[in-house]
């Protein structure tokens, strides 16, 4: 058994740019940062940044064009893919690393901009779904239970 699977959290390094195929089909390219931070063998506080190449397609691509932008943070999972080509003008081949998205969710916003808070259903045109806005306080069921009844 193979697996090819990454989950990614990061911000956008710029903004999302969408594109149509020739089959009509919308693609979205944009650029997503990680950090990582670690000591050193010098007990050193480091931090390292990682810049990965990302693709969505479809519908998923419309979303994330119409709702994030440069810097918002974003949650990705995906696929890792390699395409090759030949550059015409040097004849030398050309490798690009990318992560296809098969799934994501939108980060915290910041902006006055709201995104929708379920990428699922915006990725199917539904609207999401949001907690009620007049009741405040969290309503439990009023139902007892026992610990020790509990099986595990």
């Amino acid at each position: 058994m193979y697996l090819n699977k990454i989950f990614l959290y990061g911000n956008l390094t710029r903004d999302p740019e969408l594109k149509a195929l020739p089959s009509g089909s919308s693609v979205v390219n944009f650029g997503l940062a990680t950090n990582r931070t670690y000591k050193d063998k010098n007990g050193q506080k480091q931090e390292a940044t990682e810049f990965h190449n990302i693709v969505a397609f479809g519908r998923t691509a419309e979303v994330i064009a119409q709702y994030v932008k440069k810097g918002r943070p974003l949650f990705v999972e995906g696929r890792i893919t390699t395409r090759s080509w030949d550059d015409k003008e040097s004849g030398k081949k050309n490798y690009r690393t990318e992560v296809v998205i098969e799934n994501f969710q939108f980060g915290p916003s910041t902006g006055s901009g709201q995104a929708p808070s379920d990428s699922r259903a915006a990725t199917r045109g539904e609207e999401p779904q949001t907690a009620p806005a007049d009741s405040d306080e969290i309503k439990y069921p009023d139902e007892e239970f026992n610990p020790e009844e509990i099986p595990f």
